[in-house]
């Protein structure tokens, strides 16, 4: 299936490891152009190799945190590619804990970096952007269910959830679409430093499985191939929803 990305172009944050470095592979085997941030120059500059070099990939290093980040890298996708169809929105997951332990200064640099950071890009590409334009952003199946342990991504997931969807309702007149991309058990960097948070690595995967009817954990290619489509214009008549890649965890109407 011709998802009609050949020469769309995206910019992909938190895209040099994880669920945002799978979809930025997905979307250039597709046929689109990235703009791929990260904090480290070293990770950008592998990633952007990776992807095929200047001519399919930019990799600019920025933290989603930083005010001064959505204008960074709308003017990259403009100078490399001289247009901007998209973003997808992912940063790395915030401290785990409970809400007894984590401080004022964790909570403070979460929301930076978690909410405010999404909503500033968000804002900044959404002015960008003509018809046919999207906006993804990565949540959390915290979205739904409080995840033991995680205290911040409980807090503030939801709230950009309900974020994205009243963007939604915003763009939808111009034609512009916002969706969510809720990842269940994807088997990442977070996801073994959390298991291995618990002890027992292998005990708390095994649990795990055990409650998805796939009983496995997916793979981050998996989740970039979802991605990809919503990023689409395939999937041209899809926003406002919250898409579980979870292997049917939850079930919804």
């Amino acid at each position: 299936m011709d998802l009609g990305l050949k020469d769309r172009v995206y910019i992909v944050t938190g895209g040099t490891r994880g669920l945002g470095r799978a979809t930025a592979h997905e979307l250039v085997a597709g046929g689109a152009r990235v703009v791929v941030s990260g904090r480290s120059e070293k990770s950008v500059a592998a990633v952007e190799e990776e992807l095929g070099g200047r001519g399919r990939a930019v990799g600019v290093v920025a933290d989603n945190a930083d005010a001064g980040t959505p204008d960074r890298l709308i003017a990259a996708a403009r100078d490399a590619f001289e247009r901007l169809d998209g973003v997808l929105i992912s940063v790395g997951g915030p401290p785990a804990g409970t809400s007894d332990i984590i401080d004022d200064d964790q909570w403070r640099a979460a929301f930076e970096s978690v909410f405010l950071g999404a909503v500033r890009l968000s804002r900044a590409v959404a002015a960008e952007l003509g018809e046919g334009g999207v906006i993804g952003f990565v949540l959390s199946s915290s979205v739904y269910e409080p995840i033991p342990g995680l205290a911040i991504s409980n807090a503030f997931r939801p709230g950009l959830a309900g974020y994205a969807k009243n963007l939604a309702n915003e763009l939808g007149p111009r034609d512009i679409r916002v969706v969510g991309l809720v990842p269940g058990y994807i088997e990442t960097d977070r996801l073994r430093e959390l298991d291995a948070r618990t002890g027992d690595a292998d005990v708390a995967r095994e649990r795990a499985t055990a409650g998805v009817p796939l009983r496995r954990y997916g793979t981050p290619d998996e989740f970039g191939r979802s991605a990809a489509f919503l990023l689409s214009p395939a999937a041209s008549y899809l926003t406002g929803v919250m898409l579980s890649i979870d292997g049917g965890v939850l079930k919804g109407f």
